[in-house]
């Protein structure tokens, strides 16, 4: 019964190397019918020299639309940076806008006005002011 076994396991052992042979043998086959297409449509095939200079102008303009493309693409990123930077700018002066108003307000109150004045010599009004009345009988 060894013996048996043993030419089992031969005979799968050289099975799996006659499959690994074929799948190599594929594999360059497929390689180079791949390189001898590519070499074949640049020299013989529908990419010829004359067919390349006849294509010339369109390849141009496609560098061309991919050339704007990119400058399209890099202008909108300056501009979202340029918004970005704007916004940033207009919240600090939202907030410095209302700190001057909140100081204003502030100052502006009658005993911080009061304050101020009286090293002026400028005092309060204690009593209501006076309603002058002028008559016209003359």
């Amino acid at each position: 019964m060894n013996n048996q076994f043993r030419k089992r396991v031969e005979e799968q052992e050289e099975e799996l190397q006659e499959q690994e042979q074929l799948e190599v043998r594929e594999k360059e086959k497929e390689e180079s019918s791949t390189i001898a297409f590519f070499r074949k449509l640049f020299t013989e095939g529908v990419v010829s020299k004359e067919s390349a200079t006849d294509m010339l102008p369109f390849i141009i303009f496609l560098c061309a639309l991919i050339m704007v493309y990119i400058a399209n693409s890099h202008m909108a990123m300056k501009n979202l940076r340029d918004i970005d930077k704007l916004s940033k700018e207009v919240k600090e002066l939202s907030w410095e806008y209302k700190s001057l108003k909140a100081d204003l307000m502030f100052k502006s109150k009658l005993t911080e006005v009061a304050k101020k004045v009286d090293t002026l010599g400028i005092k309060e009004l204690i009593e209501p002011p006076k309603k002058i009345i002028v008559s016209n009988e003359h």
